[in-house]
């Protein structure tokens, strides 16, 4: 009789832990995350999203018009300067990672968007910084000025100067002339590459569909070159108009801290300004110095 209560209180102990008293979750255990509603949402979201591509292309053409124009609060033009920069580096990874530069059609049409992009950031930007002066709070341009050169607004144009030299001269110089050379060479050969089409054709080593798709391919590395050969200005222009922008900034800035009268003296106003500018700019620079490797990167492996 005792040894069926034992078993049997045994039995009621493996059954349920709570009675003797212990539990038997592991200190170690920890709720699991569930992402399925998220993963959902993206999967339903994403698909409708990439079929309204254009419709979505001409809105945020239009958000950046709109930029021109409006006074950005200073934390959403801190998101558009990170974005900026992001948008720089997945260009200049998608760049690496492409074997075919007609893999990547699409990018004049990026640079184009890129610029206006990120010039219409240096409008909303100079406008914030003219208007508030030492009560400016946008942290990423503050960053950039404090922090990368180490709040000494010479240093800063010094370094502003160099990444200016290095994109200018070295890389879109580099990028323009290639893009040029590789649009014509693939103009004067379109007339022989179609003829070699038609002999392999005629001579039945490759068929009508074979044929087809290979003068597609010739039409579309036209179309692309000669759309590089123009879209590489756009980064020349966006650099010399990076320059002008900065200069505008400071003497701007100087004459408005004058008018102002926020300001005890004039080393007060041109270091005010003066830091906030380059912060400015290198915020822009760099964005545009990513954007200028990726150009460079497409066409030397349009040129091969």
């Amino acid at each position: 009789m005792a040894d069926e209560t034992t078993q049997d209180s045994s039995t009621l102990a493996a059954a349920d832990p709570g009675v003797t008293g212990h539990s038997t979750d592991s200190p170690e255990a920890s709720p699991t995350l569930n992402f399925d509603p998220v993963l959902g949402i993206l999967n339903r979201v994403v698909p409708s999203l990439t079929k309204q591509a254009d419709l979505l292309m001409a809105a945020g053409l239009v958000g950046v018009v709109v930029m021109l124009i409006i006074p950005l609060p200073e934390f959403i033009l801190d998101l558009l300067m990170s974005l900026n920069i992001a948008i720089g580096l997945v260009l200049v990874l998608s760049s690496t990672y492409v074997e075919d530069a007609l893999e990547f059609s699409v990018f004049p049409s990026l640079l184009l968007i890129t610029t206006l992009f990120r010039l219409s950031l240096n409008v909303s930007s100079t406008r914030l910084i003219l208007l508030e002066g030492k009560n400016f709070e946008g942290e990423v341009i503050q960053a950039f000025g404090n922090f990368v050169v180490g709040g000494n607004y010479v240093v800063g144009i010094i370094i502003f100067l160099i990444l200016v030299l290095i994109q200018y001269l070295v890389i879109t110089k580099g990028s323009e002339r290639v893009a040029e050379v590789a649009a014509r060479f693939t103009l004067d050969a379109m007339p022989g590459k179609q003829m070699a089409i038609d002999a392999d054709l005629n001579s039945g080593l490759i068929t009508e569909d074979a044929a087809r798709a290979r003068r597609e391919k010739i039409a579309s590395e036209a179309d692309f070159y000669g759309a590089m050969d123009g879209a590489s200005k756009f980064v020349k222009g966006d650099t010399i108009a990076g320059i002008v922008i900065t200069l505008i900034n400071i003497v701007g800035g100087i004459i408005v801290g004058f008018v102002s009268g926020q300001f005890e003296s004039i080393a007060e106003i041109a270091s005010t300004y003066t830091l906030l500018t380059i912060g400015d700019g290198l915020v822009s620079i760099v964005p545009s110095l990513l954007i200028s490797v990726a150009t460079g990167i497409v066409v030397t492996k349009s040129a091969k």
